[in-house]
């Protein structure tokens, strides 16, 4: 898993089973650039000593609740993302339950010529991070006490979804995920299992093997977590250089300034149902006793949205692909591996005319580091015709939670103003998108290009 399982340090007695440190009295590993990673505490659930234990035999000799048990999987180097996915399993546990983090760096998800070997592994911080987030237990096999055999011979499949986007560009990956995962769940025995959303196909494929083989445990997803400006939190963060965490906000700009066309246009959909099908005099009338001061360039920016149907998803694709081709002309480069507008129930490219809730996701390469994002989008918001699944209420991470709130207005602002002034138009990921609304491209980090 991206944020799963590897081995843990060597030096560990296989059989160990002792509490570990807390933070305050324990060595402390550093991160790539000399700083130690603070743990966040959470003030509800003080730090309290986790206990440490290595084989499945130690896990299951420990007391366990008879509350809810609930585990996170980690493949360790613990930030900011673990510890909110652990605080959120201490919620969801309460007080009588109990919290399991697996650290295990899984190798049968790592492709040939991948970062195995360099993976950081920061156990003695992990610990204490995953205490002083609420931990009850960090389970830190070895390959041997998962794998004792060796490679599996037999794996479980993750099927066409796991051969489409992170599938087709590392191929056996979530076979790999999926098997351990397995595993994992046997050996912990949870009740629920706590994934990040930021890796959103994995979440995906980890729910569907959950249901197809009728696994007796809940799946959650948590919410993404982001760093001030904008980058998704990853382990391999620490691998990116300066310049190089420069251009990687280009994955997370991209996502947002398809989100924000997206507004956009949903705001001047719902302006244009407001102000009616009026001759063009009338409807700019209409707009001046709205308040509006702009009301001629409002006037031509709604008969724009009343003309025709709205193309969400061409208008999100090429936004996205704006920022994405500005970046790959940065130094150091972005290197694309996939855009991607997918139905979330499957992962399949959706079509332009498709209306519900849809994943935009992003692989790309800056230097030699591989890094993923991804954002929920649901198209057709307000409009007659949207889908149950969308009137239902779509699931949101964190980014779209603190940036879409109050879009509305200035959604339209950007919108009316980009019609009154027409400028070339971003090419779609996937093919020549329909007639949309002129806008100014936007560089990597907002810039106009």
């Amino acid at each position: 898993m991206t944020s799963s399982p590897l081995s843990p340090h060597t030096d560990q007695p296989a059989n160990a089973s002792h509490p570990a440190r807390t933070a305050e009295g324990s060595h402390q590993a550093r991160t790539a650039d000399g700083s130690h990673p603070t743990p966040p505490v959470d003030a509800s659930n003080p730090a309290h000593p986790a206990h440490l234990v290595h084989t499945a035999a130690a896990l299951r000799d420990l007391p366990r609740s008879t509350g809810v048990r609930a585990v996170v999987m980690t493949m360790g180097a613990l930030h900011e993302g673990h510890a909110t996915l652990i605080r959120a399993a201490r919620r969801r546990a309460g007080p009588e339950g109990q919290v399991v983090v697996t650290v295990f760096v899984n190798p049968l998800q790592f492709g040939a010529g991948e970062d195995l070997d360099r993976y950081p592994r920061t156990l003695d911080a992990d610990i204490e991070l995953a205490a002083a987030a609420g931990a009850d237990v960090v389970f830190a096999p070895s390959v041997d006490e998962v794998y004792p055999g060796g490679e599996p011979q037999i794996r479980i499949a993750a099927g066409p979804m796991g051969t489409l986007l992170e599938g087709a560009s590392r191929p056996g990956h979530f076979d790999g995920v999926l098997t351990v995962v397995a595993k994992l769940l046997h050996l912990t025995a949870p009740d629920l299992a706590l994934y990040g959303q930021k890796d959103a196909q994995q979440l995906a494929v980890i729910t569907r093997m959950a249901a197809d083989l009728n696994f007796p445990v809940e799946i959650v997803g948590v919410p993404t977590v982001r760093e001030d400006d904008g980058l998704a939190l990853s382990s391999r963060n620490r691998y990116l250089s300066g310049p190089e965490r420069c251009t990687a906000l280009a994955l997370s700009a991209a996502l947002f300034a398809a989100r924000d066309r997206l507004a956009a246009e949903e705001a001047l959909r719902a302006r244009a149902a407001s102000v009616g099908h009026h001759p063009a005099p009338d409807r700019a009338a209409a707009l001046a006793a709205l308040g509006e001061d702009r009301a001629a360039a409002d006037a031509h920016a709604v008969a724009y949205a009343a003309a025709g149907a709205l193309h969400g998803p061409a208008v999100a694709r090429a936004a996205a692909r704006a920022v994405l081709d500005d970046a790959a002309r940065l130094d150091p480069p972005l290197t694309l591996d996939y855009l991607a507008l997918v139905d979330p129930s499957d992962f399949t490219e959706v079509p332009d005319a498709y209306e519900g809730e849809a994943i935009l996701a992003v692989a790309a390469k800056v230097g030699s580091t591989r890094l993923i994002d991804n954002i929920r989008l649901v198209f057709g918001a307000g409009r007659p015709e949207a889908t149950a699944a969308h009137q239902g209420g779509a699931t949101t991470d964190a980014a779209d939670a603190a940036n879409t709130g109050d879009a509305g207005e200035a959604a339209v602002d950007t919108a009316t103003s980009a019609a009154a002034a027409p400028s070339p138009s971003a090419p779609s990921v996937t093919s020549t998108p329909p007639a949309t609304p002129p806008t100014t491209p936007q560089g990597p980090l907002g810039a106009p290009r």
